[in-house]
């Protein structure tokens, strides 16, 4: 960011200048990120669809990248701004780490990216808005943390449970209810996809699994032992396993009421 913004500062994202519009810019969005903790680390999932006004832009779209080793990035909002903040927000943290010998704290990664998203207002302001949701595993107080963000750079931690993107009201409305602190691994899997299920039947926006195309949320894991993505296999078997729990309940599964 420094080198280029002493040689070719026109080059970043916040610094380019679009030509005066009249209305809003269509251009792909992509759109609900949920992440949860559990008591080993943390879980980062997306949807797969983008898309364009009231139309379908991609159905298999990306939407969840690993920052480094222990941490990962959610996208939500202009998916072309976004993908290419996610590749240089990547290269700066293998960058510090080169020069360091070390890896940047879980906190410093979380301002780092928080200053991105700033750089961006401008365009934000023109209606192409940048809103991730950061997720990764704290070596220093040896847990899983979430991070999440406004337009203006404005972060905030969440704890248990965090969602971003326009079906973000129903996932998290999902997750408040069906969230312990004791979850296991596999629980807190199968709870992401459950919100974004729950998103996608109430957002026109979120993609639900596709099990036709074979097209299945992308789910993240963070441990203490590192980055992992779950294979479709993993991912298509939790895909299964929530939507034949859907068949006998249509609105998913119930909470205790007391």
């Amino acid at each position: 960011m420094d080198f280029l913004g002493e040689h070719s500062p026109e080059l970043l994202p916040g610094r380019r200048v679009l030509p005066p519009v009249q209305g809003a810019i269509e251009a792909p969005h992509g759109t609900t990120i949920v992440a949860a903790t559990f008591p080993g680390g943390v879980v980062l999932a997306g949807d797969r669809r983008a898309t364009m006004g009231n139309m379908i832009a991609q159905r298999d779209i990306e939407k969840v990248f690993p920052a480094d080793e222990y941490a990962a990035v959610g996208i939500a909002g202009t998916a072309g701004l976004a993908v290419e903040m996610v590749k240089l927000f990547q290269l700066e943290l293998e960058h510090f780490e080169k020069v360091e010998g070390a890896q940047l704290s879980l906190e410093g990664k979380a301002n780092r990216l928080s200053t991105m998203i700033r750089s961006n207002l401008g365009m934000a302001m023109q209606g192409l808005a940048v809103v991730p949701l950061f997720a990764g595993w704290d070596l220093d107080r040896q847990r899983g943390r979430i991070f999440s963000y406004d337009v203006t750079g404005g972060r905030s931690e969440e704890q248990g449970y965090a969602a971003t993107g326009s079906g973000s009201l129903f996932a998290r409305g999902s997750m408040k209810k069906l969230f312990r602190d004791d979850l296991t691994e596999q629980e807190a899997t199968t709870l992401v996809v459950q919100a974004l299920y729950d998103a996608a039947d109430d957002d026109s926006a979120t993609g639900g699994p596709d099990m036709a195309r074979r097209i299945y949320p992308i789910v993240t894991v963070i441990t203490d032992e590192g980055y992992r993505r779950l294979a479709d296999a993993e991912t298509s078997d939790l895909a299964r396993a929530v939507l034949d729990g859907r068949l006998a309940h249509p609105d998913g599964p119930r909470a205790a009421l007391l």
